[in-house]
C-alpha cells in the first residue's frame, strides 16, 4: 500500500473554538471557515486526521466517555458536511491530572510525536509528505518530532505564545486562511 497523505488538525483552537475544555456538543463552535476549509482539503485528496490533547479527562473535568461521545457527534456532522474524518487521536494524560490512571508523562501529549506517529501507522500515512495545522508551539514541535513534511500554525482569534511563530513554516489567521495559502502554493508550484 502506498503511504497516504494527511492533514494533521489540531482541534481546539483551530477547528472550534476554545473555551476551556470543550466536552459537550452544546459547547462545540466550529471556528469560521473552518468546515468548508477541511472539505477543500478533501476534495484536493488529504485525509483528514484529528490531533489533539484532552488534559480536561487527567484532571478529571469529563470522562473519556463525554470525550468520545463529543467525537463522534463531530465526525458525524462533518461527515453530513462532505468532510469525513479518517481519525481522530487524543491524549487524555496530564502529569498534574487528578485521575491517577492517567495523571503521567506519557508519549502521546504534544509537544510529544506519539499521537502522530500512532496516526501515521495505524493509517498508512507519510509523514513527510504530510502537514500540521495547529495554534500552539506544542503543535509544531511534536509535529517538527514525528518529521511532518509542513507546519503551520492559525492564531484563530488569540496571539501565539512567544516564540511559536518561529517554530513554524507558516502563520495565518485561521484555518480557511491556512489552507487557502497551503492550496495556492500547491496549485502555483
Amino acid at each position: 500500500m502506498t503511504p497516504r497523505r494527511a492533514a494533521f488538525l489540531d482541534r481546539d483552537g483551530v477547528i472550534n473554538a476554545e473555551h476551556g475544555y470543550v466536552h459537550r456538543w452544546a459547547d462545540f463552535e466550529f471556528l469560521p471557515g473552518a468546515v468548508e476549509a477541511m472539505r477543500r482539503l478533501h476534495e484536493a485528496g488529504w485525509l483528514i486526521v484529528v490531533i489533539t490533547n484532552q488534559s480536561g479527562i487527567a484532571r478529571g473535568m469529563y470522562t473519556e466517555a463525554d470525550y468520545q461521545a463529543l467525537t463522534r457527534q463531530m465526525r458525524g456532522h462533518l461527515a453530513g458536511l462532505g468532510v469525513p474524518v479518517a481519525g481522530v487521536y487524543h491524549c487524555p494524560h496530564h502529569p498534574g491530572g487528578s485521575v491517577a490512571a492517567l495523571s503521567i508523562d506519557c508519549d502521546c501529549r504534544k509537544p510529544r510525536p506519539g499521537l502522530l506517529l500512532r496516526a501515521a501507522h495505524e493509517l498508512g500515512l507519510s509523514l513527510p509528505d504530510s502537514f500540521m495545522v495547529g495554534d500552539k508551539g506544542s503543535d509544531a514541535e511534536a509535529a517538527r518530532a514525528a518529521g511532518v513534511g509542513r507546519v503551520l500554525l492559525v492564531e484563530s482569534g488569540h496571539a501565539l505564545p512567544a516564540g511559536a511563530a518561529a517554530l513554524a513554516d507558516s502563520v495565518h489567521p485561521d484555518l480557511a486562511q491556512a489552507i487557502g495559502h497551503l492550496l495556492g502554493a500547491a496549485v502555483s508550484s
